[in-house]
């Protein structure tokens, strides 16, 4: 990873947003700041926002243009220590054991050797804070996991270190940058929130849509390109179950592209909106609307804003 004298990885908030478009993110001054700061406070983000506007995406994208290594948690109910810390290897504990009972050995001695580095199993949680080499931790959906799993990130968020019984305190070699990621399906604690910095990621506007679509769409038009973002808007204006994310827009995109798609009409709007939409009753919608317009489709048509 590419660090300053002083250790951190970024100059400025501009350098931020310059090298997250080198690898295709389109980030805003909030998103950079926010990981400028990180960097130099040495503190977790916890990233909150619908699903699809790019939460896991920042992390990925950090990682890559810092050369760090990225290291996943995904979360999910039922999760627990010996998934995301550690655990320790009993059945090569069980053949230690046998292999020792017939020496002159006491229980003590094999005690201090079972319970030592090469019969434990590291899990993304502890890899991340061992590791040698520079780490992007990316740890996703939080709010999946039970209010007591939590507990569990603590330690980790605040001094950076673990603590194993057996083998006492193992503290970070060096700082990762933190990623959590939420996306507002039950509350968060206060204890992890206050450990955090917080950055809400939500559907970008028009215009940067269009961009991200020009960005992610090669040999799309940008004409093309401006009437994915406008049609895209108007569904998400809809009451929809789950609104279009920003990867189904680029999906949508990339579809109409390879249908030789120049100008939108309702019809192609209309057959091509599974795309876009996962919920049959969001389709119903969104179909109903699109064809109420079938007589002049001008509105998703490119003109003035």
């Amino acid at each position: 990873m590419t660090t300053t004298e002083s250790g951190h990885r970024f100059q400025s908030v501009g350098e931020v947003r310059e090298r997250l478009g080198q690898v295709q993110y389109l980030a805003d001054e909030g998103i950079a700041g926010i990981v400028y700061l990180a960097d130099r406070l040495g503190k977790p983000i916890l990233v909150e926002g619908p699903a699809g506007t790019g939460k896991t995406q920042l992390a990925k994208s950090v990682a890559e243009l810092s050369g760090a290594r990225l290291i996943r948690l995904q979360c999910y109910e039922g999760l627990d220590e010996s998934k995301a810390l550690y655990e320790w290897n009993y059945k090569k504990q069980l053949l230690r054991i046998q292999a020792e009972r017939n020496t002159d050995g006491t229980w003590s001695d094999i005690e201090e050797d079972i319970f030592s580095d090469q019969f434990l199993l590291t899990r993304p949680l502890l890899e991340a804070i061992s590791a040698d080499d520079p780490v992007v931790l990316l740890i996703d959906e939080v709010d999946r996991v039970e209010v007591e799993t939590e507990a569990l990130l603590l330690e980790i968020l605040s001094d950076y270190q673990v603590s194993i019984p057996e083998l006492g305190t193992i503290t970070a070699k060096q700082i990762p940058l933190v990623f959590l990621t939420s996306n507002n399906t039950r509350e968060l604690s206060e204890a992890l929130k206050r450990r955090c910095l917080y950055l809400h990621v939500d559907y970008p506007d028009m215009d940067r849509e269009k961009e991200i679509v020009l960005t992610k769409v090669p040999g799309i038009t940008e004409n093309l390109a401006d009437q994915v973002a406008r049609i895209v808007r108007s569904l998400r204006q809809l009451e929809l179950k789950k609104a279009p994310s920003v990867s189904e827009t680029i999906d949508w995109a990339r579809t109409l592209l390879l249908l030789g798609v120049q100008q939108v009409d309702a019809e192609t709007a209309t057959s091509t909106v599974n795309i876009l939409l996962k919920y049959q009753s969001d389709i119903a919608k969104a179909v109903k609307e699109l064809s109420a317009d079938q007589a002049g489709f001008r509105t998703f048509a490119p003109g003035p804003r």
